[in-house]
């Protein structure tokens, strides 16, 4: 059996006026994210996992930002497109760890819909799809609340 691992980081600015999305689920927040997408920080770090882990490049090669017909494209989509990319090549995602850095709003509650929408997307189980949520304890650009950022890890398999 052969593996592969990927990680993936990103990190998208907090304004008014946009929905605050993550792994999915839109969230009651006065901030939103902001990006060219719908901006779902927590589904842009899965993807730049995913394909790192084939030395695939990241989401900007497959989805540039300055192309009109990602302009607020929904992420879920994006992700199910970046999974068939794996599947393609004879790989299956073993799976996905990933951790929310946020001041506010309070995930916890959040969490386990946003675990059951991304398996969803993937075709896993919920249990292949670990998120976690922590705070940056007042510190850098998270803890002022001007974004919110993700590192996620996966691994692949392959018999």
């Amino acid at each position: 059996m052969k593996f592969r691992i990927g990680n993936g980081y990103d990190i998208h600015r907090l304004v008014p006026g946009r929905p605050l999305i993550l792994g999915g689920v839109c969230l009651e927040h006065e901030l939103g994210l902001l990006g060219h997408s719908d901006a779902d920080v927590l589904t842009h770090a899965i993807m730049d996992a995913l394909l790192g882990a084939l030395s695939l490049g990241d989401i900007g090669h497959y989805f540039p930002p300055d192309d009109p017909q990602w302009a607020g494209a929904d992420s879920m989509l994006l992700l199910k497109q970046v999974a068939g990319l794996v599947k393609e090549r004879g790989w299956q995602i073993n799976n996905i760890d990933s951790v929310i850095v946020a001041e506010r709003p309070k995930l916890k509650p959040h969490l386990s819909k946003m675990q059951v929408q991304l398996s969803q997307a993937l075709d896993l189980d919920p249990d292949q799809v670990a998120i976690k949520a922590t705070t940056n304890e007042k510190l850098g650009p998270e803890g002022r609340e001007e974004g919110i950022a993700v590192y996620a890890v996966t691994l692949l398999t392959q018999e």
